[in-house]
């Protein structure tokens, strides 16, 4: 447990992140001061107030902003790059009327949360909604209406394989950490994840979409420049530049499952390198030249590298506001808040797959990063797993569930993807906890109730 706990109580503690939380929202949507700023400020507050050193509360906050920025702004960047290829080549609208006249007009947000769903499975939640905005927003230009009723059933399907199945990163170390068998968790969290998705993302996406009324963002697909004359690509084009990083980024997390699993040597030189060309900022780079290449034929040189430098303008505030969030989230944890709750959570004596559930979304609410939820959870409670006789691998699936969907609900302004699908969709902080964070909620209460569901049937 982090030191600076035995200075302050849980409850103690419990209540400077209320108090920091509450802080934050006034400073934003009372006196409109912009996010970054507030961040920044309430950062060092929330520092100063849980004793952290004082020759330690900057690097402290430079620590989690570095490590957010270090995931993110790379990724965000060459993200950009590509979906304002895409767009002013008219890849984009190509694949949008593919989607179209496949499904009907009349189903096009539940043809881009299936195509969601599809790319979520290998790649990243972030790196798939970078990719997937400029089909999104293409399909919401040409139909009209909300943005998030095309929106949230597309990120709702990434968030809900990020977090229940295999190979994403969360539920593999959970897995391992609880001794749950790998193949039957893709399983099991493949079939709690389609209806978590269709209920909480899809056909919540249709009702927030007729009642709030979210515009296209005019700072990530405004008003671009094509060359006149230019052909849009095929179909098939357009699948090569968006299978390319999930099939790299499925290199790298296939290759880690293997490894786990002891399938293939960890050490080997060729798996290491392929898993390097697989890590998500390699394969959307190699993305980035190819799509430069495939459409150098189309475009002049200098257009294409006027195309690239615009599409990085709109998105600096993007990357600047989500590292700061991940700089509160950082504070937060080096606070000791989260160990804290989770010490109290843990000796209530609550049923185990409750108490997974209950401790994990402590977790999320105290320090924001669903990842660092869903791992400290399974290592706090793989003791109690361990004491637990009887339980059958169904059993330890559906803890990894449950855990996971604790990881996933209120994703609020400590969490950076609060703020990165925020600002990518142009909505203020009220609108996003209005939407996102409702949604996140329901994807996680969802896929709770169906792991404990499970867990009394099987």
């Amino acid at each position: 447990m982090n030191e600076l706990t035995y200075a302050y109580g849980a409850g103690t503690l419990l209540g400077i992140a209320a108090g920091a939380v509450a802080l934050l929202l006034v400073l934003i949507m009372r006196f409109k001061i912009h996010a970054f700023l507030s961040l920044t400020l309430v950062s060092i507050v929330v520092a100063l107030l849980t004793k952290v050193p004082f020759d330690k509360i900057v690097p402290t906050l430079l620590s989690g902003f570095g490590s957010t920025l270090a995931g993110v702004a790379l990724l965000v960047g060459l993200g950009a790059m590509i979906g304002r290829l895409l767009e002013i080549s008219g890849g984009a609208k190509v694949l949008a009327d593919t989607l179209i006249n496949k499904f009907g007009s009349h189903r096009a947000p539940f043809a881009l949360g299936v195509a969601s769903l599809l790319f979520g499975f290998p790649i990243f939640f972030d790196a798939g909604l970078v990719v997937m905005l400029p089909i999104i927003f293409s399909v919401a230009k040409q139909f009209g209406g909300s943005t998030l009723k095309y929106a949230l059933p597309a990120a709702g399907a990434f968030a809900v394989m990020h977090a229940l199945v295999p190979p994403h990163p969360g539920p593999v170390a959970a897995s391992e950490l609880l001794g749950a068998n790998i193949g039957l968790l893709v399983v099991v969290g493949l079939i709690i994840a389609l209806p978590t998705w269709y209920i909480g993302a899809y056909l919540y996406g249709l009702y927030a979409g007729k009642k709030f009324d979210v515009k296209l963002p005019s700072s990530f697909l405004g008003d671009v420049q094509a060359d006149p004359n230019h052909q849009p690509p095929s179909f098939g084009i357009v699948m090569a530049i968006l299978l390319l990083p999930l099939v790299l980024i499925f290199m790298d997390t296939g290759l880690n499952t293997a490894t786990v699993l002891g399938w293939v040597d960890k050490d080997n030189v060729v798996v290491n390198f392929l898993r390097m060309l697989g890590k998500t900022p390699v394969a959307l780079l190699i993305t980035v030249f190819f799509t430069l290449a495939v459409f150098s034929g189309r475009h002049s040189r200098q257009h294409l590298e006027k195309v690239c430098d615009g599409a990085l303008g709109p998105i600096c505030g993007i990357i600047l506001v989500t590292g700061a969030g991940g700089m509160f989230g950082g504070v937060l944890r080096a606070s000791g808040i989260g160990d804290a709750l989770a010490g109290v959570l843990a000796e209530t004596g609550m049923p185990l797959i409750l108490a997974a559930f209950v401790i994990s979304t402590a977790l999320r609410v105290a320090q924001g990063s669903a990842t660092v939820a869903l791992t400290t959870t399974a290592a706090l409670i793989s003791p109690m797993v361990a004491a637990t006789p009887g339980l059958s691998q169904f059993d330890l699936c559906f803890l990894v569930v449950a855990i996971a969907g604790g990881a996933t609900v209120l994703s609020h302004v400590n969490d950076s993807g609060f703020w990165l699908v925020g600002r990518f969709l142009e909505m203020d902080e009220k609108t996003t906890l209005r939407t996102w964070t409702v949604m996140e909620t329901l994807l996680g209460t969802i896929a709770f109730l169906l792991a404990a569901a499970g867990s009394m049937i099987l």
